[in-house]
């Protein structure tokens, strides 16, 4: 009967006194505004998934409009530096689902197949730079011939100037590939960016790769072989952009007769 009578008073005075009533509401608003912002804050620790996957998708598709809003040159933002394209490319985002880079030829397995688009010769990247290119496919699966690949040859230059050379791996160190087959008379010097060269028609011109680690000329006194230090952790990939050149097919045609 006390508790019963001491509460109605404790009520009555609240209501009656505008100090004492903003008082308890702002006590209130604090209790009530932590108990929802330590259950917001669980709700969203399980919600990640969905929230990442969901932001993901919306690079995507800025990527792929800015990609295909621009004739000549297109620019897309990227951690370390600014990337130029050519062309017109499409984008879809897509997960490693495994990862191999302790054996001389590496491959990595995309949870994208033949039902999302994706074909072989397609280039794979991050925002941070290249990846490799997809080699094999199945109808939910795609795979890709990494960088960390013996096998891998890729076109490659000096951001700064205009020479090329071919980008390979000599499976030493998951964070160093080589650059061969620079002119000795290309000005190198360590701490310069590598980009995808010009003369692919699988990665747009531009897409960072790495930085120059040292160099040293070839036996015949010709050429450079550059130690690249990558911007990928390979050994630490989760989510990655599959590239298409809309124009791939095209240009094939007009080059197999220049081939044959």
């Amino acid at each position: 009967m006390f508790l019963l009578l001491f509460s109605i008073s404790i009520a009555l005075t609240i209501q009656s006194h505008t100090y004492h009533k903003s008082k308890f509401i702002n006590s209130a608003n604090f209790l009530t505004g932590g108990i929802y912002q330590s259950a917001s804050n669980v709700s969203n620790y399980f919600d990640l998934k969905t929230q990442n996957e969901i932001l993901i998708e919306e690079n995507n598709k800025l990527r792929s409009q800015i990609l295909n809003s621009l004739d000549s040159s297109t620019v897309l933002a990227a951690k370390i530096d600014t990337i130029t394209y050519g062309g017109r490319y499409r984008i879809q985002s897509a997960k490693v689902i495994n990862n191999n880079y302790a054996s001389s030829k590496n491959y990595l397995t995309l949870n994208k197949g033949e039902k999302n688009g994706v074909k072989e010769d397609l280039a794979v990247i991050t925002s941070k730079g290249i990846v490799g290119i997809i080699d094999n496919t199945s109808k939910g699966y795609a795979r890709v011939l990494s960088i960390l690949n013996t096998k891998s040859r890729i076109n490659a230059q000096l951001k700064t100037t205009t020479h090329i050379g071919s980008l390979e791996w000599d499976a030493k160190s998951s964070a160093i590939v080589q650059l061969t087959d620079i002119s000795k008379f290309a000005p190198v010097k360590e701490g310069d960016t590598i980009v995808t060269g010009g003369q692919s028609s699988i990665f747009p011109q531009g897409v960072p790769i790495g930085t120059v680690n040292s160099f040293v000329l070839d036996i015949s006194g010709d050429t450079y072989t550059i130690d690249i230090k990558l911007f990928n952790d390979m050994t630490n990939l989760s989510h990655v952009y599959i590239i298409e050149n809309l124009d791939i097919e095209e240009i094939k045609q007009l080059e197999n007769p220049i081939n044959e």
